[in-house]
C-alpha cells in the first residue's frame, strides 16, 4: 500500500496538478471573455447607434506596464532567492540531525538549488530588462500621464 502511495504523488504533482491549473485559468479566461460579449450584445441590443470600439477599450482588461512587470520580476527573483538558500539550509540541517527519511534532505537542497536558480534568473532579467527597456519605460510613462491629464 505504501508502494501505492508512493507512485501515486509524484503522478498527482507531476501531471494532473499542471493539467488542472492550465484548465482552471484557459476556463477563467474563457468565461471572462464570454461575460463582456455578453456586456457588448447588451449594449448594442440597448443603444443600437453606440460606439462600440470606446465600450469594448472601456470592459477589456488592461495591459501591464512595463515598469509593472519588471517590477513584479524583481518581486519574484527576490522571493525565489531568499527561500532558496532557506531550503538548502534545512536539507543541510536535516542531513546533520538525522531527521527524515534519508531523502527528504536531498530533496529539499534539490528544490533549494532550484528556486536559487529561479530567483537569479529573475534578478538578472530584472536588471537586464531595466537597461534594455530604459527608454521605452520612459516613453511609456511618458504617454500614460498624458493620457491621465
Amino acid at each position: 500500500m505504501e508502494e501505492l502511495f508512493a507512485l501515486l504523488i509524484p503522478l498527482g504533482c507531476g501531471c494532473v496538478l499542471p493539467i488542472l491549473v492550465i484548465w482552471l485559468t484557459i476556463r477563467k479566461e474563457m468565461n471572462e471573455t464570454n461575460t463582456r460579449t455578453k456586456i457588448v450584445l447588451a449594449a448594442i441590443e440597448k443603444t443600437p447607434d453606440m460606439n462600440i470600439e470606446e465600450l469594448i477599450e472601456k470592459i477589456s482588461p488592461k495591459k501591464k506596464l512595463l515598469k509593472e512587470t519588471l517590477l513584479e520580476k524583481l518581486m519574484w527573483g527576490w522571493i525565489c532567492a531568499i527561500l532558496g538558500p532557506c531550503l538548502i539550509g534545512l536539507g543541510i540541517y536535516l542531513k546533520i540531525e538525522g531527521m527524515g527519511r534519508p531523502k527528504d534532505p536531498l530533496i529539499a537542497i534539490c528544490f533549494g538549488v532550484a528556486l536559487l536558480a529561479v530567483g537569479i534568473a529573475f534578478l538578472v532579467n530584472y536588471y537586464l530588462g531595466r537597461k534594455m527597456l530604459a527608454k521605452e519605460i520612459e516613453a511609456e510613462e511618458k504617454r500614460v500621464t498624458t493620457q491621465q491629464a
